[in-house]
């Protein structure tokens, strides 16, 4: 993840003009850290099955990141989350205004497509690759679950209706990582299991920063929290002491599910899943 991030950090966006910052903010999200876990996942699978691919791979896994990217400007955003703080930094929209927020959200956006179609990659495999990107990311995909999150703020859904949401707002990207990873390589035969797990884990993620939400100060967490009162999160359902059965619930049927890995992928992905997998466990004390 070195070599990531120091691809990351030579192929920032890039828009010189006289504007007197937005090409800093471009790149300000980006260079403020975060977590590169969709990225990690994709790298993983590539570096399980074909290492000599990881150099072509990095433009995908920051196709990933921009468009993951762009998603926590906009929800950060006054008529989203209206939250101050993101990855240990103040989100755009309070460094400067909410127009440039949005329009570099909207700049990011794009510019994953563009990174992703420049791939050193087969005209076939680039095509796959936009194909999955922009269906998990978009319209019936993580906008879906941002949509219906906003819509129904203050109306409480079911806990199947929060399932959906979230496996819409969040699962589908990280599952989309790991097809992705699947796709680059040339193993079709294994993307549909490896994006039911990431729905899966994208699910256990959620109910995990739900839990962070309620037990973490922002400085600790890194972003705004106790904010999260009127979603339809899994804390405001269920309360915190369900919420965390029902991410050890999660845990250990992933857990499980990555016992029928291929020993090599085991081996690649299990340093980030497992810290992810049971990363809600140390809110338990």
């Amino acid at each position: 993840m070195e070599q990531f991030e120091a691809y990351l950090l030579e192929n920032l966006p890039s828009a010189a003009s006289f504007h007197p910052y937005y090409e800093v903010a471009l790149r300000q999200m980006l260079v403020g850290g975060g977590k590169r876990f969709r990225p990690a996942l994709l790298l993983g699978v590539v570096r399980a099955y074909n290492p000599l691919l990881l150099n072509s791979a990095y433009g995908v896994a920051l196709a990933i990141e921009l468009l993951h990217t762009y998603s926590l400007i906009h929800d950060d955003l006054p008529a989203m989350d209206n939250a101050d703080l993101r990855r240990g930094i103040p989100t755009l929209h309070k460094t400067y205004d909410e127009v440039s927020a949005i329009l570099v959200g909207d700049a990011l956006n794009t510019y994953a497509f563009e990174v992703l179609s420049n791939v050193p990659l087969s005209a076939t495999t680039v095509v796959k690759l936009v194909r999955e990107l922009s269906s998990n990311g978009g319209l019936n995909g993580m906008v879906l679950g941002q949509a219906i999150d906003c819509h129904f703020e203050n109306t409480p859904l079911t806990l199947e209706q929060i399932k959906v949401l979230h496996l819409h707002k969040t699962g589908k990207l990280i599952a989309a990582s790991l097809k992705m990873g699947a796709i680059i390589v040339g193993r079709d035969d294994i993307a549909p299991m490896l994006y039911e797990f990431g729905l899966d884990l994208g699910l256990l993620f959620q109910i995990q920063d739900d839990i962070l939400d309620v037990t973490h100060d922002p400085i600790r967490a890194g972003k705004t929290t106790q904010n999260d009162q009127a979603k339809n999160s899994f804390v405001t359902l269920l309360g915190l002491e369900k919420s965390r059965e029902e991410a050890n619930v999660l845990a250990s049927k992933l857990t499980h599910q990555m016992e029928r890995f291929e020993d090599h992928l085991r081996n690649e992905l299990s340093p980030t899943l497992i810290h992810y997998i049971n990363r809600h466990k140390e809110n338990t004390q």
